[in-house]
């Protein structure tokens, strides 16, 4: 899964790697990014690929009462978002999420009362892009117009099954090479299997 990231590229170099247009003072970066808060971060949507835009991590259905559904739209599993009504209207609005690193916990013992945390990222610190979906929604009660996104999840590789390995799920991370294909619609399952190298560094014992 991926509840936790973090961006600390500043907007020179999100412009150079993602050929973006950002505006001044956009609050790009952050070190460690809890999910679970819902926080505004910077995507790149099929709607607007020139441009970073800040989205609410937690996609909320258009049908969708208030904002408590986004506990559980943060991730969106590859196998199935075409399937659950939470995301299926939303599959072809695809957005790019930029970051640096990804952090993951793995049990050190059966209950998970002992966990070793991990900052998972490309060689030297990289910029790159989970794959992302994204809605509009509107609140009933106010008017207020909120655009939200899930990061889309797949089965782990060889290094993240030994880290997650009690769910052995890790996200979408695009390359540059196949970034396009995402944002233009291309099939979901082309990118359930991320051609990408991650260097797992351990961060602190809980």
């Amino acid at each position: 899964m991926c509840y936790y990231s973090k961006q600390s590229k500043d907007a020179i170099q999100l412009q150079a790697r993602f050929n973006v247009t950002i505006e001044p003072d956009m609050n790009l970066t952050y070190h460690r990014s809890n999910g679970f808060t819902y926080p505004p971060l910077p995507v790149i949507t099929n709607a607007m690929c020139g441009a970073v835009q800040l989205y609410n991590w937690g996609l909320i259905p258009t049908w969708a009462k208030d904002l408590s559904f986004r506990r559980n739209t943060l991730n969106a599993r590859i196998e199935t978002v075409t399937e659950l009504a939470s995301f299926r209207s939303s599959v072809n609005n695809r957005c790019l999420v930029p970051a640096d690193g990804f952090y993951e916990w793995k049990w050190l013992d059966a209950k998970g009362k002992t966990k070793q945390q991990f900052l998972l990222s490309l060689p030297d610190d990289e910029l790159f892009a989970f794959a992302g979906i994204y809605n509009q929604w509107t609140d009933r009660s106010t008017g207020e117009i909120l655009n939200t996104f899930s990061i889309v999840t797949t089965e782990a590789n060889e290094l993240m099954s030994e880290i997650h390995h009690t769910k052995k799920r890790m996200p979408v991370i695009l390359t540059p090479g196949n970034e396009k294909q995402w944002l233009n619609g291309a099939n979901m399952l082309d990118f359930a299997k991320p051609e990408i190298d991650l260097i797992a560094r351990e961060i602190k014992v809980y």
